[in-house]
């Protein structure tokens, strides 16, 4: 492979002036420039992102970091931050930090504080006070997918209007008997999941209808489970559920099917998300776009990158309500239409 020196000595320049002509830095003229440039792509010269890095203190290069890379919502965020990294010339460094675990303590003590990237997109971290401390130690500017803190700009969905949806639409459709189902308390547990309960809770009391919160792991086999409890009980079963994500919500649904309970003929079922299997379960949801969310946090990161000076920024996103076929009025009221795509 070519060096430097190869394409200096080719182009009858200096190894100084080859190196100004590729990156940019310091004057060499047009004609000059062009000939380097031409002589490094026939000769295959590849710059090393390393010299690169001492040259300009940078290393073109930005970390990723989330608590899971084999769920949908996180699958998504990334391949949307991927798109926009790779369309401007940066690469991404991908770290694993499930909570609780040595991988995530090593990533904060030790990988981070390696500091081998411009930026980084921490996304649904929920991080505790030593790690958001490490995040802002870095020095590197910071853009979170779910809120982390005032020092790093944000890209969130509105959970909380998005869970007031969800109720205010089973409401309309005249159900009253109405449980929220995921989430541990408004007081614990992950940010999403408090935004989201407490939606479902003030909208529930602003209707004067009584809340029922049946405790899920945000999963889909959670759901599941959750929804046996609940449904298994004749004397305590709602009309309608709201569920805290999609995947909990098509749990719920399996569980309904297996219990031999019609959707939505006796239970109605809201999710949030607009999971990729939402369409398959006719779920009614309120859509989020993860993808969009992954590449507005880059082009926010890159964007603080090229204006150093640059007050972070809190975008918050309001979820679109996508009626199916899991919801309708509750057994014995009139049909009534509603809308598709109501925002």
């Amino acid at each position: 492979m070519s060096g430097i020196e190869d394409v200096a000595r080719a182009a009858g320049v200096s190894k100084a002036t080859a190196s100004r002509a590729l990156t940019g830095h310091g004057y060499v003229s047009a004609a000059t420039r062009e000939r380097v440039a031409r002589v490094a792509q026939e000769l295959g010269y590849v710059p090393s992102s390393s010299a690169a890095s001492l040259a300009t203190g940078r290393t073109r290069n930005i970390g990723v970091v989330m608590p899971y890379l084999n769920r949908w919502f996180f699958a998504e965020v990334l391949e949307g931050i991927q798109e926009v990294l790779l369309e401007s010339g940066y690469d991404l460094t991908l770290y694993d930090a499930k909570p609780g675990t040595e991988g995530r303590r090593r990533v904060f003590d030790d990988f981070l504080a390696r500091k081998r990237f411009d930026g980084l997109i921490a996304v649904g971290l929920e991080p505790d006070h030593h790690e958001l401390e490490r995040l802002v130690a870095i020095g590197r500017p910071v853009v979170s997918v779910v809120a982390i803190g005032d020092s790093a700009g944000v890209v969130r969905l509105d959970d909380e209007h998005a869970a007031r949806r969800a109720t205010a639409h089973l409401i309309e459709l005249g159900h009253t008997k109405i449980a929220f189902v995921g989430g541990i308390s408004v007081s614990q547990g992950p940010h999403v999941d408090r935004a989201r309960l407490a939606g479902y809770r003030a909208t529930m009391a602003e209707a004067g209808l009584p809340e029922t919160h049946v405790r899920s792991e945000v999963t889909l086999p959670g759901g599941y489970a959750a929804a046996v409890d609940l449904l298994g009980d004749a004397e305590r079963r709602p009309t309608a559920l709201v569920a805290t994500c999609d995947e909990v919500a098509i749990g719920a649904i399996i569980a309904a099917r297996r219990l031999g309970i019609p959707v939505p003929g006796s239970l109605s079922v809201v999710g949030i998300d607009n999971h990729e299997f939402a369409e398959m379960f006719a779920l009614t949801t309120l859509e989020q776009s993860p993808r969009n969310q992954g590449a507005q946090a880059a082009r926010m990161l890159l964007e603080q990158l090229a204006n150093p000076g640059q007050v972070p920024q809190d975008v918050s996103i309001q979820a679109r309500l996508i009626v199916r076929s899991s919801t309708a009025p509750p057994p014995g009221t009139p049909s009534v239409t509603v809308g598709v795509g109501v925002p």
